[in-house]
């Protein structure tokens, strides 16, 4: 389990897109966007750097 510390995300939209994002990351099992704490928890064998790329790439700043 990889957790990710995420700026920027404020609504269901915003959700959904880093949703999509992360799930386009190869070794990406499952992906749960917590927006109160700010927070993705991503399942699976993904490399985190890569799904942080995904992230940023979708519009948002990975800050732990």
């Amino acid at each position: 389990m990889t957790v990710l510390k995420v700026e920027g995300m404020s609504c269901n939209h915003c959700k959904m897109a880093v949703e999509k994002a992360v799930k386009a990351v190869a070794g990406v099992e499952s992906v749960q966007v917590n927006l109160d704490k700010k927070e993705v928890v991503v399942n699976g064998s993904a490399d985190r750097a890569q799904v942080a790329k995904a992230i940023e790439e979708a519009g948002y700043e990975v800050v732990g």
